[in-house]
Formats: C-alpha cells, structure tokens, sequence
C-alpha cells in the first residue's frame, strides 16, 4: 500500500478531533526538514473530548499498517495510507497534512 510519509510536523487527528504526535521521532529519515516516525513508535493524543460523553477521550495512538518495503533501523515508517488507532476507544488516526515529496511502499 503506497503512501506519503508521515513525519513530526504532520498533522494527524484522532475521529474526534484531537491531534495525536509521534513521541519518538526517527532522526535517521528526514522529510522536510523533520525526522519521521517508526511503527512501533507509540503517539500522543492531545485534545479529544470523547465524543459521545460515554466514550473515553484517546490518550495514546498506534500505528498497526505502515510501509511494506522501505525500513528505518529495521522497522516499518508510518506513512498516510497505513492503518493507526486511537487508544482507549480503538477509532482511526486520521492524517491531514503530511510532506507529499516522498512517498513509498
């Protein structure tokens, strides 16, 4: 699955709103000035309400589908087509804006 890749100064939101950044950036691969962020690497969730009430706000993210043929240091990159969750409700992380110079496999 092709897709651009993401890095620390993208911006990608949880389904309810809340803006999730990576917590360990990947200084070995630069986009756009910026290192870009591994698989395994967990997210940070800052600003979801929780919507609805009954629903937990996301606190932390997951990325569990990245990029297929291209690694860092042996791991998967994150990239937009890939599949990432918001932790506790398990709802999609949602890229937005990301560098669209590189893109991979």
């Amino acid at each position: 699955m092709p897709g651009f890749l993401l890095h620390v100064g993208a911006t990608v939101m949880c389904s309810h709103g809340g803006q999730a950044t990576p917590v360990v950036p990947n200084p070995q691969v630069m986009v756009s000035g910026q290192p870009t962020a591994l698989l395994a690497d967990p997210w940070l969730v800052a600003g979801c309400p929780g919507i609805p009430p009954a629903i937990p706000p996301c606190v932390t993210g997951q990325w569990i589908v990245g990029s297929v043929r291209v690694t860092s240091n042996g791991m998967p990159l994150v990239i937009d087509g890939g599949e990432g969750i918001g932790v506790p409700p398990s709802t999609p992380l949602i890229p937005v804006v990301m560098q669209t110079r590189v893109t991979v496999t």
